[in-house]
């Protein structure tokens, strides 16, 4: 729709235009950008390959001290991993604005930026499928290993029953071995009067309950006392000095394993927001990379003088 528009100090008319017209036909080439990104990570994978045997090379187990160390293996493996992945997204990003045939610098930096978020999505899926393959089969043989294991020990207990039953079986008698496993069960009895795995059962009780609530309740402390000084003939002053020697060391050993747990923790914050940052830089050197790549390989304009 047209409009003239006119004024009392010029009479001119203009014409309007509707917002976005003329619209422009759209400047991508995704079959150059998909191109882009899998060379991209093929150059990668085989970069990264590369750098996986010369570093197999330089591992010497039969002479001590010629293998380099971990922590150096670790950082030169990185940094290689690193470099590995800007010249292939370098090298996609060269072959994405290469294909799309453009001659405009900003259509090739975007079909550049374009490789790079193709590249790592390519990657991110070939990474997880690699990991759930590995940890499948890892379960698989862990499985298998398992379930021999429990079928040969099952075996090898059922000949040794066969063998041993004929000694055992006169002395085995099933009664007495209930009525000791039900005398083990009673406890709230007189310390002195009771036997010696009763006396142990009510004292491994009281610990877990102990350990369970974080302190002795009520009773409790006295009665493992009793229960001490019975079992192990011992005055009730040694008893009760025993079980404060041991609350002593329950105490500390929570705090250390408390201590521990919070340093374990912070170490473990502080190493996943490192490997963050460095994921980070890696990707942001990844798109300048790309972007660099796809600069050099957009095509240039030539003037032709007639």
């Amino acid at each position: 729709m047209q409009t003239r528009v006119a004024t009392a100090e010029t009479p001119l008319a203009a014409t309007a235009v509707p917002e976005g017209a003329p619209a422009l036909p759209p400047r991508i080439s995704w079959g150059a950008v998909l191109a882009g990104g899998v060379v991209a990570v093929a150059v990668g994978a085989m970069l990264n390959v590369l750098g996986l045997a010369i570093g197999a090379t330089t591992v010497d187990p039969a002479i001590p001290g010629e293998s380099p160390s971990g922590s150096l293996l670790g950082m030169v493996g990185g940094i290689w991993l690193l470099v590995a992945n800007l010249i292939g997204l370098g090298i996609g990003g060269w072959v994405a604005a290469r294909l799309s045939g453009t001659a405009d610098d900003t259509d090739g930096v975007l079909h550049g930026l374009s490789v790079w978020a193709i590249g790592y999505l390519l990657s991110a899926v070939l990474l997880g499928n690699i990991v759930a393959g590995t940890a499948n089969t890892a379960f698989r043989g862990a499985s298998a290993m398992i379930g021999g294991t429990v079928q040969g020990a099952g075996q090898a207990i059922g000949q040794a029953a066969q063998a041993v039953a004929p000694q055992v079986a006169g002395n085995l008698d099933p009664e007495a071995l209930v009525e000791r496993l039900q005398s083990g069960l009673a406890t709230g009895g007189d310390a002195a009067a009771m036997s010696s795995d009763q006396r142990r059962a009510e004292m491994t009780q009281i610990l877990g309950q102990r350990v369970r609530q974080g302190g002795f309740l009520g009773n409790q402390r006295e009665r493992l006392s009793q229960l001490v000084a019975a079992e192990y003939g011992v005055p009730a002053e040694e008893a009760n000095n025993r079980i404060g020697q041991l609350e002593t060391q329950a105490r500390d050993l929570a705090r250390e394993a408390e201590t521990r747990a919070r340093q374990a923790g912070e170490a473990a914050a502080e190493a996943a927001a490192v490997g963050a940052y460095w994921i980070f830089a890696a990707m942001i050197l990844g798109a300048v990379a790309a972007v660099l790549g796809a600069r050099i390989g957009t095509r240039r304009t030539h003037v032709a003088y007639a």
